[in-house]
């Protein structure tokens, strides 16, 4: 089993780059976004590699960092997503943004890929919704309010005051990010109006 590869860029196919390891040319399927990061062919590059055994192939699929080859395994646990899927998502979103999108339910950032429905943005953040906080560097206060709200367990000001500013324009997950600081500062038992304010101030800085 390949689990890394240490050569130069040979030549870009389409979604694939050719990487030459002492005279060997390796075939590896990479995300948009891995590929626009490698370097020009000649050069020295270095791959976490996801090998694929199947009767009739064996695939190879290439990641700048074992991180991102993590993300690559677990989106491919959620129900309708395969190695196509699972790239796709992964040249949309680094896995620093997609980890934030899981853990604030954001299924309009995870449903910008191409090829991914509402569908199965809604499966990716819901399925993979307890791994994601890990990875996420968003305020864990924020993780647990986004949570509440998706499963309508959020108090009545708090998910009004959201509502509100998803109204406005604003995004879920900057509204969200808001309100949990506004609340902080507000207390407990702070009015739909008063959340709105602080939570306008907190945008605004």
């Amino acid at each position: 089993m390949i689990g890394k590869l240490k050569g130069l860029i040979d030549s870009y196919g389409e979604d694939f780059v050719i990487l030459d390891v002492g005279g060997v040319g390796y075939q590896v399927h990479c995300s948009t976004r891995t590929l626009q990061h490698l370097p020009s062919p000649g050069e020295a590059a270095v791959l976490s590699i996801e090998t694929y055994v199947r009767e009739d192939a064996i695939k190879l699929f290439g990641f700048r960092t074992d991180q991102e080859r993590e993300w690559f395994r677990l989106l491919q646990t959620v129900q309708g997503v395969g190695a196509k899927v699972a790239l796709a998502v992964l040249g949309t979103l680094a896995p620093a943004d997609l980890a934030n999108a899981i853990a604030l339910r954001d299924k309009a950032a995870v449903s910008r890929t191409p090829g991914v429905g509402p569908k199965v943005a809604e499966r990716i953040v819901t399925e993979l919704k307890d791994k994601a906080p890990a990875f996420a560097n968003v305020d864990p206060a924020v993780v647990h309010l986004a949570g509440a709200v998706d499963d309508q367990r959020a108090p009545r000001p708090v998910a009004d005051a959201i509502s509100a500013l998803v109204n406005l324009g604003y995004g879920q997950p900057q509204a969200a990010a808001a309100i949990a600081s506004a609340s902080r500062s507000a207390g407990e038992g702070a009015e739909t109006a008063q959340l709105i304010r602080l939570g306008l101030k907190e945008l605004a800085k």
